[in-house]
């Protein structure tokens, strides 16, 4: 791709580079097309280096639709019972078994101590009408 440009110049440098719109265009979508790639690699490095992880369609279906409470799927997703997730996060079955049925909401110091276990973040046990994820 050839590009035909008017150098505009200031004290005898130049200073400006005036191209037809149409190369403009072209190379604003390149440069697009160039951060899309940039930004696949960083992706691709966060799994590798194991700093994220790919979430199955299931269980993003399962959030999404607001299934089940996010805790639970959560749990569920990595395969933990109950009573091992409460011991995990230093509660009882009971308040966790409350907590993904909805009749209960989990403190701050809990939903930490759930998310550490789970190893995501508090927002994503929060059932959709609480977050305000992505949200400003």
């Amino acid at each position: 791709m050839s590009f035909q440009a008017q150098i505009i110049e200031r004290d005898g440098k130049p200073e400006y580079a005036v191209v037809p719109i149409d190369q403009y265009r072209r190379l604003l979508a390149l440069a697009e097309d160039m951060e899309d790639v940039r930004a696949a690699d960083e992706a691709m490095r966060e799994l590798e280096d194991g700093r994220d992880e790919l979430i199955p369609a299931e269980v993003v279906s399962r959030l999404v639709n607001g299934e089940a409470h996010p805790l639970r799927v959560w749990r569920e997703h990595r395969g933990l019972s109950q009573a091992v997730l409460a011991e995990q996060a230093g509660i009882g079955k009971s308040y966790l078994s409350q907590i993904e049925a909805g009749k209960r909401g989990g403190s701050a110091k809990v939903l930490r101590a759930l998310a550490q276990a789970l190893a995501v973040d508090v927002e994503d046990l929060l059932p959709s009408e609480y977050s305000c994820k992505g949200e400003v």
